[in-house]
């Protein structure tokens, strides 16, 4: 019996287009065939489905450099993604599937560039240096009934010293009920073959896939503009890319922050679950107490972003037109501090 095989390509580097078609690939497509699928995210924290971003990354510094978030739909710890990271993901039929197959895949593609792979525990990928083995891809898996699901990343010619820059977070008195990520040593694959890129990477991988299964592979190209023909895909990056998904699933955590103003000293509480401020708390010296009151009681039960702390202080500045010049201070500082 001959094994189907389909590789899908993405030209699109948007974080969001791409991790919707790893969940329409898993959930619509057919499981009999082998697939694999190919792709790249321009700059992008992509975030455990479990994690806390306002915990795990440097939003602030995100947001100055037009880097993306994005959530994935499983678990694990916040990664950066950049052009120099090269995502793979394969489909396989759940009946015979073993995941040394795909890493096979793998490590048969990278003999073309004179590298020799190992495997560490049941999720990294990793090279031998003089001074040890460094990682340079990570993975998960999930599976249904019916398939069998495993994705990941190959380091090639990353940025990695901008990994400190976004999940690294500022010191904040912030307290998340999850777990920190430990980071493992890590490299770039073209330390060791200096010409190696997403596209030859690439070209390696689809012969590997084909060699692996003694049959040709149908290639198929992914594009922003292919998003309507496809009503499942469509669906699925309207879900990854709204704000409920990417800070509303998020488990309850506080955040503390203070400061001296013009109007006295803040120190605000905020306690946020579902990425909405459940409990506020403000302790101040501030003369106007009916602006405290009304302040706490505007921004509870609103999201947790810059967005509600603009609205909220539109009504605040209608309603003590006279502090305008305070509030608008207080106001960019509460934003710069939410940092969303």
């Amino acid at each position: 019996m001959t094994t189907t095989l389909k590789v899908f390509l993405s030209d699109s580097f948007h974080p969001h287009l791409n991790l919707a078609t790893e969940e329409w690939i898993f959930h619509n497509l057919d499981p009999s065939s082998q697939i694999l699928f190919l792709w790249r995210n321009e700059e992008t924290v992509v975030i455990g489905r479990n994690q806390n971003p306002w915990s795990e990354c440097n939003l602030a510094q995100m947001k100055n450099d037009n880097v993306h978030l994005a959530r994935r739909t499983t678990g694990g710890g916040a990664v950066f993604h950049d052009l120099g990271n090269t995502n793979f993901t394969f489909l396989s039929p759940k009946e015979g599937y073993r995941r040394e197959n795909n890493v096979q895949i793998i490590f048969d593609a990278l003999k073309e560039f004179g590298i020799t792979g190992e495997a560490s525990g049941r999720n990294d990928l990793m090279v031998p240096f003089h001074d040890g083995p460094r990682k340079f891809s990570g993975s998960a898996y999930r599976e249904k009934k019916d398939r069998a699901f495993h994705h990941g990343t190959l380091l090639l010619r990353a940025d990695l010293t901008r990994l400190g820059n976004y999940l690294t977070p500022n010191p904040k008195k912030l307290q998340s009920k999850g777990k920190e990520s430990v980071r493992a040593r890590v490299t770039n694959l073209n330390e060791i073959a200096k010409d190696i890129n997403h596209d030859n990477v690439s070209e390696a991988m689809i012969r590997s896939f084909e060699k692996f299964y003694n049959a040709k592979a149908e290639i198929i190209m992914l594009t922003m503009e292919s998003l309507p023909e496809i009503p499942e895909l469509k669906e699925q990056y309207n879900r990854l890319s709204s704000w409920d998904w990417l800070y509303g699933s998020t488990l309850e955590f506080t955040h503390k922050m203070d400061e001296y103003l013009s109007l006295g000293f803040f120190d605000f509480h905020f306690v946020v679950n579902d990425a909405e401020i459940k409990e506020l708390k403000i302790y101040t010296d501030c003369l106007y107490p009916a602006l405290i009151e009304s302040m706490q009681q505007e921004l509870t039960g609103k999201h947790y972003n810059g967005d509600s702390v603009k609205t909220v202080f539109a009504v605040l500045v209608k309603k003590f037109p006279d502090l305008e010049p305070q509030l608008n201070e207080l106001e960019s500082w509460l934003i710069k501090n939410i940092e969303v």
